[in-house]
């Protein structure tokens, strides 16, 4: 999906879209998707000048994202909002610059009833930079 058909699902606008390209490799189970860090994203004005790293939240926001994309074009759940019901198990293993690709790994591992769990890995260059285990809720937008 381009970025195009990520905002035909996704509920977030500027400056909180921070997904660039998903490919759904098993629907509703598997995808991959990307965010092209650049010096242009606004957070790196405060974070930190001198030494601009994206911050951990949004990486995890990221991440989250790519998985929202997935549930998203599944239906029941098609124009509905995603929430992040819990994060466990996150570890980061080294800062994402501008310039990298952060290429996040979504696994479903369950959904119920608009209730789940997925696993997340970012990594950039193959070397992992983030993981966790995030449970969701998807919600009907409004409510």
């Amino acid at each position: 999906m381009d970025i195009k058909e990520i905002l035909d699902l996704l509920p977030h606008r500027y400056p909180m879209i921070l997904v660039d390209r998903v490919e759904i490799t098993e629907p509703g189970k598997k995808c991959w998707g990307i965010k092209n860090v650049t010096i242009n994203e606004p957070f790196f004005q405060g974070h930190y000048p001198g030494f601009p790293i994206m911050p951990g939240v949004l990486i995890v926001e990221s991440m989250a994202q790519v998985g929202a994309v997935l549930l998203l074009s599944t239906p029941p759940y098609v124009g509905k909002a995603p929430l992040i019901g819990g994060i466990d198990e996150v570890k980061f293993r080294r800062p994402v610059v501008p310039g990298d690709q952060l290429k996040t790994d979504i696994d479903v591992l369950w959904v119920r009833n608009g209730i789940g769990k997925c696993k997340a890995v970012g990594t950039v260059d193959g070397e992992v930079v983030a993981s966790f285990f995030m449970t969701f809720v998807i919600k009907d937008l409004g409510t």
